[in-house]
């Protein structure tokens, strides 16, 4: 469940809308309160505009306050009205894993209403983004696209050298929310706001049971129940998806003139799949050496599951599928050879 912030725009800006976020231009400098002088003018790539950050150090062990600490990363988006502003609004990313603070451009480009008289503040929870990551590097290869979400191997590997720098049973969603409420007190704020996406909802909710007299509203868009175990239904979740997205081709002339097998399609590929993988040369765009790489039925799959988060990708499923059923697997190779969990999430928070 991970977030992709162009993928709920719509829905965004019509949540903008209701709570009278109007977008308003806003000033180079602007005076900031007592709480936000606590933090620094900071730049981020790809932001032409100035921010505050800072860090805000806290006990990975909560409980004995004794040990290691984490350094949370601490972004402000600093309301454009800081005369009349209301409570802040606190972003709360998806994942598990995803970094808050990327969701920054965000909230300088098409999120900006939210800023009319509200702070948005992006804290990477612990063990993401710029507050000790769980993570360690990859060797990305055209293969290394088409791997298994989170091979044996891999996991076994990760874990070992995260080990030894973190102690992995202290980077729960309870944990993190109770490091929240730090941040909360740290920048003087009484009451907040949440929003949330995908994992995100899950977090506010844990945040919303520990901490509720410091709640005034919660946002959670595309919810995950507080006992939803990821990714244990991926699977039933994708088949359900990809039978009403199978059901929108069918219904819809141009789509179905051009694939009208389209399930019988899908089961023949991953029919064949399962026999065998395919073994197909690959063409980088960039000219390089081509390659050949195998495609495994759970890869092509989970794949294809991951392409349904978004309208534009989902759109091209049933070309794709249909060009693979008859062993043409460019298409889909073409899109594959690609992240399906952006490079900023976190892989040991997963």
């Amino acid at each position: 469940m991970r977030r992709v912030r162009c993928v709920f725009f719509v829905f965004l800006v019509t949540i903008a809308a209701v709570l009278s976020l109007l977008d308003v231009g806003g000033c180079a400098k602007r005076h900031l309160p007592n709480a936000l002088s606590k933090l620094k003018a900071c730049r981020l790539a790809g932001i032409d505009e100035e921010l505050v950050c800072g860090k805000l150090t806290v006990f990975e062990n909560r409980e004995t306050r004794t040990g290691r600490t984490i350094d949370l990363n601490v972004v402000v988006l600093p309301a454009f009205d800081q005369k009349h502003k209301a409570e802040p609004l606190f972003d709360l990313a998806g994942g598990p894993g995803a970094a808050s603070t990327e969701a920054a451009a965000f909230y300088v480009g098409p999120g900006k209403a939210y800023r009319r008289r509200h702070d948005v503040v992006c804290v990477d929870q612990r063990g993401t983004g710029k507050s000790n990551r769980l993570a360690i590097p990859r060797e990305k290869t055209p293969q290394y696209y088409l791997s298994e979400m989170f091979p044996v191997d891999y996991v076994r590997q990760m874990r070992h050298e995260l080990e030894q720098r973190a102690d992995l049973t202290k980077y729960t969603t309870s944990i993190a929310m109770d490091d929240l409420d730090d941040v909360r007190t740290w920048l003087g704020y009484d009451t907040i706001n949440l929003f949330g996406a995908s994992y995100g909802t899950q977090a506010a909710l844990v945040y919303m049971r520990r901490h509720p007299e410091n709640v005034r509203s919660a946002i959670l868009l595309a919810v995950a129940p507080a006992d939803l175990k990821m990714p244990l239904h991926h699977s039933e979740s994708a088949a359900r998806a990809m039978d009403l997205l199978f059901g929108e081709c069918e219904q819809d002339a141009t789509c179905h003139a051009a694939f009208p097998q389209i399930r019988d399609d899908w089961k023949n590929v991953l029919t064949q799949l399962e026999k065998q993988p395919a073994r197909v040369e690959y063409s980088p765009p960039d000219k390089a050496t081509p390659t050949t790489v195998e495609i495994q039925r759970g890869v092509f799959a989970e794949k294809i599951r991951s392409w349904m988060y978004g309208r534009d990708k989902a759109a091209r499923i049933p070309l794709i599928v249909h060009h693979a059923a008859t062993g043409d697997f460019a298409p889909f190779l073409q899109q594959a050879i690609a992240p399906s969990i952006p490079d900023f999430v976190a892989d040991g928070m997963y």
